[in-house]
């Protein structure tokens, strides 16, 4: 079986301490992926990783929003359409896009839009992989084999948790829409590996794309202590993984899996 680990958003923004948006036990997720891949080196023939990126000024910012006063929002805020149309929360940019933006998250049962802490910005160190996963990906390479990187969040009016298509794809920016390229990947696969952060978001949202395609979904392993949730939104992506789970999908701990 060729055996393909799909590896979500390892980033320093989320994986270490000092991270903008640290997510708790990220580090003890690292270690655990890094000891796999060096059980199971021999019998991993492909690896893709996904990186978030994202400018400054970036819908999920506080800056891209202010109150009434001027003020931009704190991390972890909610923003619905009624905040909008209340003028609890206004957009400083592409106001009428971005009201149309958040009425269509609420619409196809999207996360709801919060705002996040600066985090992933393109070229920054935050947004760099860990090192050491890149330590253990490197000594798989040499002998002989690569990695791929998706890029993904770089347009600042679309959210893009999960690593196929933006939360809501835009019609003039192709790079939101679904991202055929890395689908084709997924399909050359006989097993697919998931590990990453965040449980509760990037890999959640990823792991619903993956289940608009049963042939892939079904043959998806996750690594279920090389993930973990971000804090107070443990419960949020329990549908998903339900959803997963009856498509094929299993959960399993890294020691228990040899390929």
């Amino acid at each position: 079986m060729k055996t393909l680990l799909f590896i979500v958003d390892m980033q320093n923004d989320f994986c270490s301490p000092q991270g903008a948006l640290y997510v708790p036990n990220a580090e003890a997720d690292v270690d655990n992926l890094v000891a796999f891949i060096q059980k199971n080196s021999a019998q991993i023939d492909g690896v893709v990783l996904t990186q978030d990126s994202h400018h400054v000024l970036d819908i999920s910012h506080p800056s891209f929003w202010m109150d009434a006063q001027g003020h931009s929002p704190a991390p972890f805020t909610g923003i619905s359409s009624q905040d909008i149309a209340s003028g609890r929360w206004m957009p400083r940019f592409e106001a009428d896009r971005v009201r149309i933006y958040i009425e269509q998250l609420e619409l196809q049962g999207e996360y709801p839009h919060t705002i996040w802490p600066e985090h992933c910005l393109i070229g920054s160190q935050g947004a760099a992989f860990v090192p050491a996963l890149m330590d253990a990906l490197a000594t798989w390479a040499r002998d002989g084999r690569y990695y791929s990187v998706f890029a993904k969040g770089a347009n600042p009016l679309t959210e893009h948790f999960g690593a196929l298509r933006a939360n809501i794809p835009l019609e003039d920016a192709p790079e939101t829409c679904l991202n055929q390229s890395l689908l084709a990947e997924l399909m050359r696969y006989d097993r697919i590996v998931v590990a990453g952060e965040a449980k509760s978001h990037c890999v959640a949202n990823t792991i619903r794309q993956m289940a608009d395609f049963p042939s892939v979904i079904s043959k998806t392993i996750l690594l279920a202590d090389c993930t973990s949730n971000v804090p107070s939104f443990e419960t949020i992506a329990d549908p998903i993984y339900q959803k997963a789970h009856a498509l094929g999908m299993v959960s399993v701990l890294s020691n228990d899996l040899t390929l």
